[in-house]
């Protein structure tokens, strides 16, 4: 079975609309872990737009299963990581006037600087993964840092608009999940991944893990968070 990691950014997005302490997210990662999710993923941004360090803290406290802090490479959050210690931590590209993480970490342009990253947060006990898009030069890059994992960049093919071009795009997942495994790499994989979408996960060799944030909000808003997560576990268990 592939694992599910649920971000819960986005219930700290609805929060922070209003600036209120509701919908919290140290609940709603509560709730999913009892429905079964596997780990639980937020991004603590330098803008904080959504999860803010007080949530980082408490989840740090609570979760149970394992909680995976995705992150610039930024000293600020470094620092901040390096204290708290969640068990993994994604290093992501991060602009301030994006909607969302709009594309893989470039790795083969800034080799030494996510080098000396993931050095510093493996020190520090903790497991690092790089997001990167499923391109040859940036998993080798990635084996030249240290990084235990890479979570391959799955946008390009949930946005894809046609069957066609998905197939090019799943082709290309599945070519880097190859070549990081056959580097020493471990694989995980995600970002636009939805209820429709998520089956051909099962076609990545080597993959242990997706992490989902937005569809399951969204499809939680309609029919709760335990619902949600039970229907997206569903459909990792069984191959499409």
């Amino acid at each position: 079975m592939i694992k599910l990691g649920v971000n819960i950014d986005h219930v700290a997005t609805v929060r922070q609309a209003r600036r209120t302490t509701e919908p919290d997210p140290v609940a709603a990662a509560a709730i999913a872990e009892l429905a079964g999710a596997h780990g639980i993923t937020v991004h603590l941004r330098e803008d904080r737009r959504h999860i803010q360090d007080r949530d980082v803290r408490l989840l740090r406290e609570t979760v149970q299963t394992k909680l995976n802090l995705e992150m610039a490479v930024a000293d600020e959050i470094a620092a901040i990581a390096c204290e708290l210690k969640p068990d993994d931590a994604c290093l992501v590209p991060e602009r301030r006037e994006e909607l969302t993480t709009e594309g893989g970490l470039d790795v083969a342009a800034n080799t030494p600087r996510i080098a000396d990253a993931v050095k510093r947060l493996s020190e520090a006990g903790i497991i690092v993964s790089l997001f990167i898009d499923p391109d040859e030069a940036q998993v080798a890059a990635a084996a030249q840092t240290g990084a235990q994992f890479v979570e391959l960049h799955t946008g390009a093919y949930a946005n894809a608009r046609n069957e066609a071009t998905a197939e090019g795009e799943l082709a290309k997942l599945i070519r880097a999940a190859e070549q990081a495994a056959a580097a020493g790499i471990r694989v995980n994989a995600g970002h636009g991944l939805n209820y429709v979408n998520v089956v051909e996960m099962h076609t990545l060799p080597h993959i242990e893990a997706v992490n989902i944030g937005h569809s399951i909000i969204a499809r939680a808003v309609f029919v709760g968070i335990e619902r949600a997560v039970k229907e997206m576990l569903a459909l990792l268990a069984r191959p499409g």
